[in-house]
Formats: structure tokens, sequence, C-alpha cells
């Protein structure tokens, strides 16, 4: 059965509500509507996309603006009639110009002294975002940029090297030289999911599909 089949489309006469949600800082974006057609364009395109209620017509978030949101994940309300849409937004979301149509809602920096892993996890996002930037404008005397030229096997070998120097750490060395090399893999890593295609993110969203209740 698919997620558009269980939800409670009934309740809301076709329509339930969507809240949005930046998959990196974890602030809330929006609040829109769906239909079961835009749920399942949503997922098809990649990009979000709502039922306007006053056009009576399907519209993708940034058709006009360009600031789409790029779909992460959605996930379900305990009643089946709401949906959550976990999202990388293209520029600001809100019509005003703003980051969040919720000028004050807080994200993982405004909790950062509350939540010091969460502000971490936030951290690698901004440190996956720089290395996508790096990979497509390659400025020049960038350490990443020399990376990227030097093509995937070079970065793959570098991977390697700091996995076992963080072996070697973690057996061998102080506290604070495992924290180190711990870094220079996950910074290696990013710049090789990224020539690959791919994001940290990506490799995130693997762990969170394994540990989903089964």
């Amino acid at each position: 059965m698919s997620q558009n089949e269980t939800l409670d489309w009934a309740k809301g006469d076709g329509l339930l509500p969507a809240v949005v949600q930046d998959a990196d800082t974890l602030r809330v974006l929006m609040l829109g509507y769906m239909n079961a057609e835009a749920l399942q364009v949503t997922r098809e395109s990649g990009h979000v996309t709502f039922f306007s209620r006053s056009k009576e017509r399907l519209w993708t978030k940034g058709e006009t603006s360009g600031h789409f949101l790029d779909l992460v994940d959605v996930q379900i309300d305990c009643d089946a009639d709401t949906v959550l849409v976990l999202a990388r937004p293209h520029g600001n979301t809100c019509h005003l110009d703003r980051v969040s149509c919720f000028p004050t809602a807080p994200g993982v920096q405004a909790d950062a002294a509350q939540a010091p892993g969460v502000a971490a996890i936030a951290f690698l996002g901004e440190l996956d975002t720089l290395i996508a930037t790096r990979h497509a404008d390659r400025p020049e005397g960038s350490y990443t940029t020399k990376l990227f030229d030097g093509g995937i096997r070079r970065i793959a070998q570098k991977v390697g090297e700091e996995g076992v120097e963080t072996a070697l750490a973690a057996v061998a060395q102080e506290d604070a030289d495992l924290l180190g090399e711990s870094a220079d893999l996950l910074y290696h890593l990013t710049v090789l999911l990224r020539a690959r295609g791919l994001s940290l993110a990506d490799a995130v969203n693997v762990l969170q599909e394994r540990h989903r209740p089964r």
C-alpha cells in the first residue's frame, strides 16, 4: 500500500495540510495544501507541489520565482491527515522575500546553545552546500577545487588515507588527534560524494531509512 492510499483524504475533502520544513536547519518554512495529485507530482518531480485553493490548480513552489523546494522526504502524522515535507529551499520561501513564512520560527541555529549536537549536524549541511558550490564554481586557489580537478580516483585515495590515519589515531594517539583526523575524513568523504553527484545528506538518508521502525 502506498503512502497516498494510507492518507485520510476524505477528512479534508481531498485536501490535506502540508507543513514544509527545512531538511537541514529544521526551520518551518511554510504551510500549503496538497491533494493526491500534488503529492504524486511532488514525489515524481522532486519539487514540492501544492494545490492552490485560490487558483484551483496545482502549483509548484518556485515556478515563478525560481525558489524551488527540493524534496528530501515526506512523512505522515499519526492521524494520517497531515503531511510533513522535508525539503531544501532554493532562496527564500516566503513571497515577502523572507526565509520562512513564519519569520520567528526557530531552527537549529537558534537552539544551538541547548542542542550543540543538532547545531553540529546543521554545520555539516552548510559544509556540504559549500563543497557543492566549490564543485560548480571551481574558484582558483581553493584546495577543494584542486581535489575536484584531480579526479575521482585522487579524491578516493585521499579518503582512504584519511580513513587509515583516523584508525591509527584511535589506537595510538590523543583525543585531539583523533578528532582532527575524523574531521579530515568527514571533509574528504563529503568531497568524494559530491564528485559522484551525491551529497552527505544522501548518505544520512540511508542511515535514517535503516533506522525507521519496521
